[in-house]
């Protein structure tokens, strides 16, 4: 395969899973706003949390909240939070705890009944967004799974599993971010019509 021709494979391989996401996720992505909505009018945050790329995800979809998204559109900063973002905290939970704690035990800290979990696994299977999922559901707080491949284990703990049905790591994260975007500019509209 040449060069361009890989370069088209994944460019058409994106496509695909956009439109897939397109005539497949409308409900889901309906539920996760309403999720989002319901925690923002009542008071709550949204939390994010995933490793890696996903970890820059969980950053880049909580500042869009907390700074702006559209540069149209202004209104106040709402409550979200990366919980990847304090490396003192990371550090001294995979030191004292383990890594599978670093996301649940901040989480059970700083979350609330009502509150929303956004957990990003490109697998599934991250063990510590996993328990952050758990930790999420027994606290009452909706857990939203930006999620790939069949889902994992991390997909009968959302209340909302936001599946790419993918195993290419790259074409799951593209897709992530795209579902982010369009799930926060949906409830930024909703938010501010009233």
């Amino acid at each position: 395969m040449t060069e361009q021709e890989r370069f088209s494979a994944m460019m058409e391989d994106g496509i695909a899973l956009r439109r897939h996401m397109a005539s497949a996720m409308f409900p889901l992505v309906l539920h996760a706003v309403g999720l989002c909505e319901a925690a923002l009018r009542g008071g709550g945050k949204l939390f994010f949390c995933g490793n890696g790329g996903s970890a820059a995800d969980a950053q880049h979809l909580a500042t869009e909240l907390l700074v702006r998204l559209r540069s149209r559109v202004e209104r106040p900063s709402w409550p979200a939070i990366a919980l990847t973002l304090d490396p003192a905290a990371l550090t001294a939970n995979g030191n004292d705890y383990g890594f599978e704690d670093v996301f649940a035990r901040p989480l059970s800290g700083l979350g609330r009944q009502g509150d929303v979990l956004f957990g990003i696994t490109t697998s599934g299977r991250s063990p510590n967004v996993i328990k952050a999922l758990q930790v999420a559901r027994g606290m009452g707080i909706g857990t939203i799974g930006f999620l790939g491949g069949d889902g994992g284990s991390a997909a009968p703990l959302c209340d909302v599993a936001l599946i790419v049905p993918s195993s290419e790591t790259a074409r799951v994260q593209e897709a992530h971010i795209t579902l982010g975007h369009a799930i926060l500019e949906l409830l930024e509209d909703r938010l501010i019509r009233t």
